[in-house]
């Protein structure tokens, strides 16, 4: 993934077939889908990878239980299907997720859910047992010939509050079904580049590049990071940006030529809780709600922390979204209500996202009716040149059927042949997962001289990628950094390998650090340090990316500098590195 080599290349050859514009979870999936097929395929994405809505999902792989009542059949089918095939296909990110519903009337919406799903009401309303049990019935319908795990069981209010004794006494009975859930989506993000690029020098990926109309049929790509532009001329292009789709548009067709408005974003926030209490409470499930105003939140375990969410708003501006106050407060109520006995702190929140979802264009006053499905609109070129494939809607669990969909209808349009299908391809570290996870990190350890806690801590991490990040520790000395769980030489193989060019897309993405708060000051500076010895920065650059750092962290995730100093001592215990160590 050498920038300097793609942008040479592109330079002397600005003919491709596809540019792929938009580098989220279903940029990233078409992408891989057309670079499998040996499509000449440029990819460019304006921030980092991963870095927009597809950095901000909920971090549930499931088929959208509630989708039903909109009488969204076929996508719960897709999505299910789609859920099942990433829990073998990652089984290193994906896991079950045991998930109760906590049920407080019988019949309650009922005769709402019929109607809804007939069109004629809008409003949501709360959901009882017996709307509950059909849902959960049609959910284990759908599944029945897999059954890769197990169905859905009710419990009385006795047993309920017997297993989850802070729930809201006024409770009937709950139910518990299963769907599953991502620890690192945007490293599968990640993986699916590299898998995609693994295809041969025809697929080419820039994170930090922006490409624009400058007449029609010829676009100029910009370099953001040195601003540098050339000519590229695609035979067709993939709108990918999701929630950005229209303003992409603007970009691609003069303003006479400018395409109607095809996305109506919604806003979801999230939180994430440093509550042990909270979090043991749970047992490892999550709690899958109603608030009181009859919308879906949800509450789950997550990395040793504990994920609150979401919210539901229209946004017009998808550069501008953050979690306000607002919601916040909502999101806290809404678990008061769930959990009446649960006090929490404005400090236990560590960190908080938000995200777009990329529904498409509504006049619906209740967000939650838009429709969730998925589908590409194509939009002639102006004056003879290529055609822009949108890709509309989508949630994240759905990336590779989308990305699918999108391809093939790209092939379609080039006259090529499918070569390769994805529905059973593993990738990243689900290639060759073990059955005996403790035996392969023995293996690993006794190759490598890593030592065993320290390799299944990269196994934990990155699934059986650990080896090649295990033999690159120990190749050369290593040194400790001030975290308890990194070295310097790990972070290093993700700066040279995953196309890391600032300092969020190595801290907020390629690891978990900002997000599970587990970030210190200390730990900013030093991994600063490493960056900037790799990039060859001055001591101005330095500075700069420092002050947009600490700026994104403030702005973005309700972090503050003050914040992260106070980290400084909780996360200093040196690491177990290599017998090389320094």
């Amino acid at each position: 993934m050498n920038r300097k080599d793609i942008l040479d290349g592109l330079r002397r050859s600005p003919m491709v077939a596809v540019c792929v514009v938009g580098g989220g979870i279903n940029g990233l999936s078409v992408f891989r889908e057309l670079a499998l097929q040996g499509v000449d395929v440029l990819l460019v994405e304006k921030s980092d990878f991963c870095s927009g809505a597809s950095a901000a999902p909920s971090r549930m792989v499931h088929g959208g239980l509630r989708y039903l009542e909109n009488g969204e059949f076929s996508l719960v089918r897709e999505s299910l299907v789609e859920r099942d095939r990433l829990l073998r296909n990652a089984p290193h990110y994906v896991a079950p997720l045991p998930t109760m519903v906590p049920i407080f009337d019988i019949f309650s919406g009922l005769a709402n859910g019929v109607i809804r799903f007939l069109g004629l009401t809008r409003r949501p309303s709360r959901r009882g047992a017996i709307a509950i049990k059909a849902g959960l019935g049609i959910y284990d319908f759908l599944t029945r010939k897999r059954m890769q795990m197990p169905g859905h069981q009710f419990r009385s209010r006795k047993e309920t509050l017997r297993k989850w004794p802070a729930l809201n006494p006024l409770i009937r009975n709950s139910a518990t079904y299963y769907d599953a859930w991502v620890s690192h989506p945007e490293r599968i993000g990640i993986e699916l580049l590299r898998d995609g690029l693994s295809a041969g020098p025809h697929a080419k990926a820039l994170n930090y590049a922006t490409i624009e109309q400058t007449a029609p049929g010829c676009f100029a790509c910009k370099d953001e990071i040195s601003g540098e532009s050339f000519a590229i001329r695609p035979k067709l292009v993939i709108n990918a940006t999701g929630g950005w789709i229209d303003i992409t548009n603007g970009k691609l067709f003069s303003e006479d030529a400018r395409p109607a408005r095809l996305m109506g974003g919604t806003k979801g926030s999230h939180l994430i809780v440093d509550s042990p209490a909270l979090h043991d409470m749970l047992d490892g499930h999550m709690i899958y709600y109603e608030n009181e105003d009859g919308r879906i939140c949800i509450l789950f375990p997550y990395l040793g922390k504990v994920l609150v969410g979401s919210t539901d708003i229209r946004v017009d501006d998808p550069d501008m979204v953050r979690c306000e106050a607002d919601e916040r407060d909502y999101i806290l109520q809404s678990l008061a209500f769930v959990l009446p006995g649960v006090r929490l702190r404005l400090e236990d929140i560590v960190f908080q996202f938000a995200g777009v979802r990329p529904l498409p264009a509504s006049k619906d006053s209740f967000t939650g009716r838009i429709p969730r499905d998925h589908f590409c609109t194509v939009l002639d070129g102006e004056d003879g040149g290529p055609p822009v494939l949108c890709m509309i809607g989508g949630k994240w669990t759905t990336f590779r059927s989308f990305g699918e969909l999108a391809a093939d209808m790209a092939l379609g349009r080039l006259g090529r042949p499918r070569l390769v299908d994805t529905a059973d391809r593993t990738f990243g570290g689900g290639r060759a997962f073990p059955k005996d996870r403790n035996g392969w990190i023995r293996e690993v350890s006794a190759v490598t001289g890593v030592p065993l806690g320290r390799v299944a801590i990269l196994f934990e991490r990155y699934g059986t990628d650990a080896e090649e990040i295990a033999r690159f520790v120990a190749a050369e000395p290593d040194h400790r950094l001030p975290h308890d769980g990194y070295s310097a030489r790990e972070l290093l193989h993700l700066v040279r390998t995953e196309a890391v060019e600032h300092l969020d897309d190595l801290l907020l993405r390629r690891t978990t650090l900002a997000v599970t708060g587990e970030l210190s000051l200390v730990m900013t500076e030093a991994v600063l340090d490493l960056l900037a010895a790799e990039k060859a920065w001055t001591t101005r650059d330095r500075l700069e990316e420092r002050t947009r750092f600490l700026a994104l962290m403030r702005e973005r995730h309700g972090v503050t500098e003050q914040t992260l100093a106070a980290r400084n001592e909780q996360r200093s215990k040196p690491c177990e590195t290599t017998a090389k160590s320094g």
